[in-house]
């Protein structure tokens, strides 16, 4: 099980705002999953660890054995019941949408419409939608407040073994054009990119790609890229720069990658 507590301390010594441990609720019921999360301007990173015998804690652990690293790839949705109905026509055959909710330490109650698919239908990872309900009570200025100038999430990689085949599948479960780019597949979203590659193309400049089908990390975006590098690097985390990016590869505590780059001007 992730250390919640470990993952904070490395995060916030590496100079982000996180949230403190909160527990959901599913109708009313522990859903069995605990929670701290990255907000920023643009996504969040949410740090999950099952904590209870739960369908949903089994869920989450049944990708978590899988291997170390990011598992969760959440599209938001201002409608998720329209949502759920799109994915249905498209023989994603979601689960009833799932109402989440949660307290926050000021007692404010955040609550969340989630649609899950079976796994098989997006064997990458926990791969859902999010409406979120309450968002003022989540992307607080506190919050929002990183030391090190992350401000969002720029991209999310995936481990294909046919890449063009897993991109199609995705495009349809998200509603986005795929395009051809370097040596792999892109969606473009909102805010942010899905790239899926092989394995071996993924490898150029991620460290410790898990075998397909799998989410590999995600990019960050950030205002200096040096210092950040410098902040990882005193902290101990192993910082590889290659042609266009520089990758962290994250401990335990978190897993997978992080991969950023200078922003352009």
């Amino acid at each position: 099980m992730p250390d919640l507590d470990a993952a904070g301390a490395l995060l916030e010594a590496l100079g982000f705002s996180v949230t403190p441990v909160s527990h959901h609720e599913h109708s009313g019921k522990p859903a069995g999953t605990s929670n701290r999360c990255l907000m920023f301007e643009q996504g969040y990173v949410e740090i999950l660890a099952p904590t209870l015998d739960t369908p949903t804690a089994q869920r989450v652990r049944a990708h978590m054995s899988r291997y170390g690293g990011v598992h969760l790839c959440c599209f938001g949705t201002p409608a998720a019941e329209a949502e759920h109905s799109r994915l249905q026509a498209h023989g994603f055959e979601p689960q009833p949408l799932v109402h989440l909710q949660r307290k926050d330490q000021a007692g404010n109650l955040l609550r969340f419409n989630v649609i899950y698919v079976p796994p098989e239908k997006m064997p990458e990872g926990r791969v859902q939608y999010c409406e979120q309900l309450t968002p003022q009570f989540l992307w607080t200025e506190k919050a929002l407040a990183h030391e090190n100038g992350v401000t969002g999430l720029a991209a999310v990689y995936v481990v294909a073994d046919d890449p063009a085949q897993t991109a199609a599948r995705w495009a349809r479960f998200a509603g986005l054009l795929p395009f051809p780019e370097h040596n792999g597949v892109c969606l473009n979203t909102a805010r942010g990119r899905i790239f899926i590659a092989t394995r071996d193309s993924l490898a150029a400049f991620l460290d410790d790609v898990p075998a397909a089908p799998a989410i590999a990390g995600y990019a960050l975006a950030l205002k200096d890229a040096d210092a950040f590098a410098a902040r990882c690097a005193k902290a101990g985390l192993k910082v590889r720069k290659t042609r266009r990016h520089r990758c962290v590869a994250l401990p335990p505590a978190l897993g997978g990658n992080w991969l950023f780059q200078d922003p352009t001007p």
